[in-house]
């Protein structure tokens, strides 16, 4: 299932603060970029740090993201994505 729901931008903000606590990032919130991709170029994510959002994003927000669901390319191209998967995700 594809997600197609936009994410509020109260959303993509409170998951960019989620993020950057998470990772321990030496930079603020808002000034990650929440069109470019997270894995790669980009803001530069590796398989760990994007299981570390998983989890936290877990947490927050009440459902499991895997890493077996083969949309995760599409979930994790953006911090924008991520914000809408959870927007239709979320139970929390």
């Amino acid at each position: 299932m594809t997600t197609t729901a936009t994410a509020p931008d109260a959303l993509v903000a409170e998951i960019a603060q989620l993020m950057v606590e998470a990772l321990n990032l030496e930079t603020s919130a808002a000034e990650l970029n929440p069109d470019v991709p997270l894995y790669g170029d980009g803001l530069g994510l590796d398989s760990i740090d994007i299981l570390e959002v998983a989890l936290a994003v877990s947490k927050r927000y009440g459902f499991q993201l895997r890493a077996d669901d083969e949309n995760n390319a599409n979930i994790y191209a953006s911090l924008r994505h991520l914000a809408a998967h959870v927007a239709a995700h979320r139970t929390a």
